[in-house]
């Protein structure tokens, strides 16, 4: 349901030796809803997708998805609970089709050795074929789907990349700087794709630098400076937030 939290960090804690990357460290990604994350280079943002994704694991505080604290759960694991990445450089195979790739990618939904090991690829009409066929059309990329990804531009490898994650039946799906790199054209398409996705009902959360584009897909914002939260709210209440502003600015506001 939307509003209710499906991810929250409880006073979360993370060092390196001495440095300490994340501090005392709370907010909550709604259900349902796009949830950005933002904050200057070295706020923190990519080591909060670490420690969900489980490369890192805090030294205090609690991660919990739904309730559950994922400390319980192993990195591996966190997939099949409904966690998902798209990084902000894409990680296709190249030398595989569109298709390809996505049926590879659902290898996670297997139920044992013997689906794990059937030769898919062969199988014209594998159910991972046709849903993979499926989640193309639904964003209009099915003329691409035996096309070597290599060969796409970066754009469409982006929106593949994108669907990959979401058709291992993510709840969750975390979007790394999914515009950079993309033309005003195909950053609107994957401004429509994110919007279907939230009303099939997943939840994003999403670190990107364009302002823009983060005032047009997200319901809610968190700043990061330095591992800790200094603001949180829609785009425009926390572009009015004084740390903020010292935060991107150098400056503190004026009184």
């Amino acid at each position: 349901m939307t509003g209710t939290p499906l991810l929250r960090f409880e006073d979360v804690h993370l060092a390196f030796g001495g440095l300490r990357v994340l501090q005392s460290l709370d907010f909550d990604v709604r259900a349902g809803e796009a949830t950005a994350l933002i904050g200057p280079n070295g706020a923190g943002k990519t080591t909060v997708f670490n420690v969900i994704s489980g490369v890192y694991r805090p030294q205090s505080g609690r991660v919990l998805l739904d309730g559950r604290d994922l400390a319980a759960v192993a990195p591996r694991q966190r997939i099949r609970h409904g966690i998902a990445r798209s990084f902000q450089n894409v990680r296709l195979m190249a030398h595989l089709s569109v298709c390809e790739n996505l049926m590879v990618g659902q290898h996670v939904k297997t139920n044992g050795l013997r689906d794990l090991l059937a030769p898919f690829r062969l199988m014209g009409n594998h159910r991972w074929r046709r849903e993979a066929i499926d989640a193309l059309a639904e964003v209009g990329l099915e003329a691409h789907a035996d096309a070597p990804v290599g060969g796409l531009p970066y754009g469409i490898r982006k929106q593949v990349d994108l669907v990959r994650a979401t058709l291992a039946g993510a709840s969750l799906v975390m979007l790394d700087e999914p515009a950079a790199g993309l033309n005003p054209t195909e950053t609107n398409a994957l401004r429509l794709h994110l919007e279907r996705l939230k009303a099939r009902g997943i939840t994003l959360l999403v670190v990107e630098h364009d302002m823009h584009f983060i005032d047009r897909i997200s319901d809610h914002v968190v700043v990061l400076n330095f591992g800790r939260k200094i603001a949180e709210g829609s785009l425009a209440e926390v572009r009015r937030h004084p740390e903020v502003r010292a935060a991107y600015l150098g400056i503190e506001e004026a009184a």
